[in-house]
């Protein structure tokens, strides 16, 4: 694999001009000054949500369990106190424990008033905010979103290692069928088993405190927290019109098809997922 695509950057952006740059034209891009003037800009911390809303009972999901990669639906390993929960990812040691795809809007609103969607990214659904929080070495395992949306990523409080890989390798990525995530290790790739991997090329980059990724529809992401830091991602329904008819394909069949199969055949439906991304991917090669 080579991490040699530069990614553009840039401290603030108008409308016109995000759009005809990136959103039009699905390039990536990091805005580096978008939190800049805002609540959250001022107030976000982990000491911060601590102390307003540690009493809250939310989701854990725990990456060493490995039951969950036999397919994209998951369900929580365990239940903690959110101030609990923080207490883990403020220490400087590694975790497993994560928490992604949060709607903490819901359970307070006065957080979307702290961080509104950014004017760049308004659209049908700039009311929902979904957060994600990970400790030192959290990972979060490489997948494109499901929903087929754009994404616009703002990181707080701490370091986050982002790889990013066009779609058009989603093939040499051994995507497995009926979901939108490969099984492949980009930490420690194995080139014998998964050879397509020689012929991807991606972004290698960090996100600092108030950074935000412009994510394309489709774009593999595979993200480390590098300190004990947070996210919240808005999104944007694609300019392409079929996008919004697959990402409702996916969530509509796909995923309940493959967490049927998975929970009737098990191992041997992941062997045939397997089997499968592994004719798609030599495919490609000899192309």
């Amino acid at each position: 694999m080579q991490f040699n695509l530069k990614i553009d950057t840039c401290n603030t952006i108008s409308v016109k001009d995000f759009n005809s740059l990136y959103f039009y034209t699905q390039t990536p891009v990091i805005i580096r000054e978008l939190t800049k003037g805002t609540l959250a800009d001022k107030k976000w911390s982990i000491d911060y949500f601590k102390s307003t809303m540690g009493n809250l009972m939310v989701d854990i999901y725990d990456n060493s369990n490995k039951k969950t990669s036999a397919t994209a639906y998951t369900s929580a390993d365990l239940k903690m106190k959110f101030g609990e929960y923080l207490d883990i990812i403020a220490k400087d040691e590694p975790t497993d424990l994560r928490i992604f795809l949060f709607n903490l809007f819901k359970y307070n609103p006065q957080l979307k008033k702290e961080f509104p969607c950014p004017e760049i990214f308004k659209g049908l659904l700039d009311d929902i905010g979904f957060m994600f929080f990970g400790g030192k070495n959290t990972t979060v395992r490489m997948h494109y979103d499901v929903d087929y949306s754009n994404v616009l990523h703002t990181h707080f409080g701490g370091k986050k290692r982002v790889v990013l890989i066009p779609p058009c390798y989603s093939g040499l990525l051994y995507r497995l069928p009926f979901n939108t995530y490969s099984l492949v290790n980009l930490d420690t790739p194995d080139y014998n088993r998964y050879p397509g991997l020689k012929f991807v090329r991606g972004y290698d980059f960090e996100l600092n405190d108030g950074d935000s990724l412009y994510m394309p529809v489709g774009y593999w992401h595979y993200m480390t927290y590098l300190e004990g830091s947070f996210s919240v991602s808005y999104r944007k329904i694609s300019p392409n019109i079929k996008h919004p008819f697959e990402g409702l394909i996916n969530l509509g069949l796909y995923m309940p098809l493959d967490k049927l199969l998975n929970k009737v055949f098990g191992q041997f439906w992941l062997d045939i997922k397997h089997q499968i991304a592994q004719k798609r991917a030599n495919k490609m090669i000899h192309m």
